[in-house]
């Protein structure tokens, strides 16, 4: 007969268990945050375009249009920033960092 140790069912009811949904919504939300940040800093340098100048309007519509393309791309997963920053948080993945004074 086959016996399973305590520490390896409770590895494998969290496996099965699903995770809580607002913690895929804060790591997507994070992972949107990301990517809005990064499209923000792409453009804050123009590099001489002026087609279609300097105006409030353009600026709103691209930053519109930049949060919905980081909304979009979070919810995808095509980033995969999100499912890694939930699993992290799950406690599912390892730290990809070892503490200060830890011993591999």
């Amino acid at each position: 007969m086959t016996t399973i140790s305590p520490i390896a069912a409770a590895g494998a009811s969290a496996a099965a268990k699903p995770l809580d949904p607002r913690l895929k919504q804060a790591a997507q939300g994070f992972e949107a945050i990301f990517v809005r940040q990064m499209l923000a800093s792409a453009r804050k340098d123009n590099f001489g375009d002026t087609l279609w100048g300097s105006d409030q309007g353009h600026d709103t519509f691209t930053a519109m249009r930049d949060e919905k393309f980081a909304d979009i791309t979070a919810h995808s997963g095509t980033l995969g920033l999100a499912k890694q920053i939930e699993d992290q948080l799950a406690g599912k993945g390892s730290p990809a960092i070892p503490a200060t004074g830890a011993k591999p």
